[in-house]
């Protein structure tokens, strides 16, 4: 992905460097100095160092906005010499101390809740890759049992952030069954990355028409889950509230329920549908990329308070988690990721069940072995679209009635503008719109006309 670049590499067409510590070129090199998976900042690089890398990026980037004149100026003089040059022109020293006093985090002891599937990736392996420890903070990434303990949690102020579903801090937001609290996506977490997985008796009902009277299970109300279920099985003529059951169920009990019957299939993220075909009950009927391709899934999330009274420690925790999504999104780190978020304490599952979902070589569950690299992948930008068409989805299925102003709440939830703003500091290249066109099933949305794209749909909940 083109924000995830490195200023100073005249080689390579701006990429971060391979290692979360940022000192070394690949995970190997880092490996075969550290003997370990853990990767933190080395010792003896200091604070200081590392926000002069910061502004020293941004000051680059300004300078050379575009890629050929900026890496043939640094094959031609080198990246010292180009450091040096810039320097002479620009106060780093002042500028970085600057910086460093006005980014000092208000609170660095965090807590951050997370549900164990590979949606939080980024906001689990940055705990022990280092990701947090490089921003300065210490943070405890604190396994959640469901995603109603998450939002609880975090509206009590037992966590600082959270990993949520990414339509769950619209609903917070707007007082979808409880009092209303302002909250934030400040990153996406991941895109693609789940599926409708069936159980083995159902191997020949390949056809949603062939599925009325099946109960399939989705993790939360508010989940795009939910209303790509929703959305497939419209679709296909059946109508999700009288032609099949579906019932909200933890992401760890999915695979438990489909093995004593209890549902028919669900869609859930890829490891709990990986997890069901290595245990032998259940088979992958399409992945979600197939109904929508680049569609959100999970978000990091964090009350607006929580960005008022500590806005620095805010700025940090989102630098780490964007910082640890480009280290995700590069398919070399895969395996490595799979091997870091494994243990007990973070995901609990086999590597090679997160290594086939990561690296996107997979069973399907039917004899069949699958390629596709983009099975999931991750992009933080939170895109207002994305929350455009989840509000579309809301109101169609009744979670919210009446009149909705989709571009304002889209706007004070999510913060493409201050994760723009945040990017830039990093010395990324977020996008220049906070808005864009995509497609579901061949159906184009247009996030200007939300309402006429609400207006097309046959099946709907009526009012």
């Amino acid at each position: 992905m083109s924000i995830f670049n490195d200023p100073f590499d005249a080689d390579r067409a701006l990429t971060r460097p391979g290692c979360a510590c940022g000192q070394h070129r690949s995970t190997a090199e880092h490996e075969h100095a550290a003997h370990t998976l853990r990767c933190e900042p080395v010792a003896g690089v200091s604070e200081e160092t590392r926000y002069e890398g910061i502004v020293a990026s941004a000051v680059m980037r300004a300078v050379f906005p575009q890629d050929n004149a900026r890496r043939a100026f640094l094959k031609s003089v080198g990246a010292a010499t180009a450091l040096a040059a810039l320097s002479e022109f620009f106060p780093l020293k002042t500028a970085t101390e600057a910086f460093a006093d006005a980014g000092a985090p208000e609170k660095k002891d965090l807590k951050v809740g997370f549900i164990p599937i590979t949606c939080a990736t980024p906001i689990i392996m940055a705990a022990p890759l280092g990701f947090y420890a490089k921003q300065g903070l210490n943070v405890e990434v604190v396994k959640t049992a469901g995603w109603a303990v998450i939002r609880d949690k975090t509206i009590n102020k037992e966590y600082d952030a959270a990993h949520m579903l990414a339509p769950m801090p619209i609903a917070i937001s707007l007082g979808l069954g409880a009092n209303a609290i302002p909250f934030t996506v400040p990153a996406i977490e991941n895109i693609n990355g789940q599926g409708i997985t069936l159980a083995m008796k159902h191997k020949d009902k390949r056809d949603p028409k062939d599925w009325k009277g099946m109960k399939f299970a989705i993790p939360f109300d508010y989940s795009m889950h939910n209303y790509l279920l929703r959305y497939y099985l419209a679709e296909h003529g059946l109508d999700p509230d009288t032609d099949v059951q579906l019932r909200s169920v933890p992401p760890p009990e999915m695979v438990a329920n489909l093995r004593a019957d209890n549902i028919d299939g669900f869609l859930a993220p890829d490891n709990i549908c990986q997890r069901a075909i290595y245990d032998g009950v259940g088979f992958l009927h399409i992945l979600s990329k197939e109904i929508w391709d680049g569609h959100p899934c999970c978000s990091f999330a964090a009350s607006r308070e929580f960005i008022t009274t500590a806005p620095n420690s805010f700025a940090a925790l989102t630098r780490a988690i964007v910082d640890a999504t480009g280290y995700a999104s590069k398919a070399e780190n895969r395996k490595q990721i799979a091997e870091a978020i494994a243990p007990a304490n973070y995901i609990n599952a086999p590597v090679t069940v997160l290594e086939q979902v990561l690296t996107g070589t997979y069973a399907d569950g039917l004899g069949g072995v699958k390629t596709d690299p983009k099975r999931v992948d991750f992009d933080p930008f939170p895109w207002q679209s994305f929350a455009v068409w989840m509000l579309t989805q809301m109101k169609r299925w009744g979670q919210i009635k009446g009149d909705v102003d989709y571009k304002a709440v889209a706007e004070q939830v999510y913060l493409a503008t201050d994760t723009r703003k945040v990017m830039a500091e990093m010395g990324l290249s977020p996008p220049a719109t906070s808005y864009k066109s995509f497609s579901v099933m061949g159906k184009t949305f247009d996030p200007a006309k939300p309402d006429d794209y609400l207006a097309s749909f046959k099946i709907r909940k009526s009012s």
